[in-house]
């Protein structure tokens, strides 16, 4: 089997990257998905709050997954669902198993990588004691509860703020558990502040920081666990010991982008993300073969997540087109091209941080900006107030800055910069820096 464009993954990322490559003038477009369905986490996801960016107005996660299925109408994109890509080659050869065709080979003239991210278990943190029933994570206990229907718990304990979990926090509570406390170990919550506000205070859940679960107590099922203080090396404090009687512990303790896949392919991962390096257009160290959504790194809104796959299907599109209409009108096929480009042999702009960023995405640019702005996404490692936003030259010339008033972990960070200012420096490397800022000097 053949296709120009194999897109992995049909949740929100996929789905966008396939109508934007379809509006590029990509025709043939396959979209794998192992589920039996497309909209991937958006499924279990009912509570509402997506959209407002993307639709302009305030969405389900099952209704924002199937606006963007539906602009997939009408296309000539395919759609196989329950087929599990085993691997990818890095010259874009695909090897899948489906309940219907069997294993399938494919030859793909480019590749999208949107896999999306799993979340960290009990294993991933050690967390000590016995090995009862009634622990599960945040996302597990979300689809038993919105899609199977199933009650997991009555008394529950949350260990770690991150989104879902503090989603969950609420859900229980309206199904009728008692929720007993959010304990996070970092001194900062790891979730949205409008999720901490109204999934957490508005409830009155309390949220325990700088504290963690030290012991679990339970035969068969969960019965109590032990929760104690950390000191600023994020170590227990003895003495410091509660123990809260529960039946339920729900994890929310981090996500991993699902890169098994984009490491068979040979794509440099970045150890800060856990996902891909790319550059400016989405691409990776592989040419032709792109990455978008939490496969990449992990966002906190899906609105950003349509909009960084929309960039990767209008670059995947480029270069498929990016032979030479000759060549094309020679072969038929552009799969078959021997003049698409390499860009990993293109120079590019390298973007470096400081000790206060934990990442930035994209991490180069490209010689070859394609649009008139760029976008530099970040995240900070700790709460920071009065602060500027520096990209500087290894000069020492200040590029941009921007002036923040207060940035958390749990929130991403966006600077735009023009492809003018990118194209236009000698240098080969930059710099994103935050120093104590004024806020008169602020663009």
């Amino acid at each position: 089997m053949k296709s120009d464009l194999v897109i992995i993954g049909a949740g929100p990322a996929g789905l966008a990257a396939a109508a934007q490559a379809y509006k590029e003038g990509v025709r043939d477009i396959l979209l794998l998905e192992r589920d039996n369905e497309p909209g991937g986490i958006l499924n279990q996801c009912i509570h509402n709050g997506f959209g407002l960016h993307i639709y302009k107005e305030e969405l389900t996660g099952p209704e924002y997954a199937e606006r963007a299925f539906r602009e997939l109408d009408e296309t000539s994109v395919r759609f196989m669902p329950d087929t599990m890509v085993l691997s990818v080659s890095p010259d874009r050869r695909i090897s899948a198993v489906s309940r219907t065709e069997g294993l399938i080979r494919i030859e793909a003239g480019s590749v999208i990588l949107a896999m999306g991210c799993r979340e960290r278990t009990r294993g991933a943190i050690s967390i000590p004691g016995d090995r009862p029933s009634g622990i599960l994570t945040a996302g597990a206990a979300q689809r038993y509860v919105n899609i199977e229907g199933c009650m997991v718990g009555r008394r529950v304990v949350l260990l770690g703020s991150g989104d879902i979990g503090l989603i969950m926090a609420r859900r229980m509570t309206l199904e009728g558990a008692r929720v007993l406390a959010c304990v996070e170990l970092m001194p900062f919550s790891g979730g949205l502040t409008r999720n901490i506000v109204q999934c957490l205070q508005d409830y009155d859940i309390p949220l325990l920081l700088s504290h963690t679960i030290t012991g679990i107590r339970g035969r068969k099922r969960l019965e109590a666990v032990t929760v104690s203080k950390v000191d600023e090396s994020l170590r227990p404090i003895p003495g410091t010991e509660t123990e809260l009687d529960c039946d339920t512990l729900l994890l929310s303790v981090g996500l991993i982008p699902e890169n098994e896949l984009s490491r068979g392919a040979g794509v440099e991962l970045d150890p800060r993300t856990g996902g891909p390096t790319v550059t400016d257009d989405t691409q990776t160290s592989v040419p032709g073969i792109f990455a978008c959504g939490n496969v990449l790194h992990v966002h906190d809104l899906v609105d950003n997540v349509t909009l960084e796959a929309r960039k990767a299907g209008r670059a995947a599109a480029r270069f498929l087109f990016s032979a030479t209409r000759e060549d094309i009108a020679e072969t038929k096929d552009v799969r078959s091209s021997k003049k698409s480009p390499d860009p990993s042999a293109r120079p590019v702009l390298r973007l470096t941080s400081d000790e206060n960023i934990l990442y930035t995405v994209p991490q180069a640019f490209s010689s070859e900006l394609s649009d008139q702005t760029v976008d530099i996404y970040f995240r900070v490692k700790k709460i920071l107030r009065d602060c500027d936003i520096l990209l500087v030259d290894p000069d020492g010339t200040v590029l941009r800055r921007v002036y923040r008033e207060y940035m958390t972990p749990g929130e991403m960070e966006k600077l735009t910069l023009s492809s003018s200012m990118l194209t236009a420096r000698s240098a080969r490397s930059l710099t994103l820096t935050i120093r104590p800022g004024e806020e008169t000097s602020h663009d």
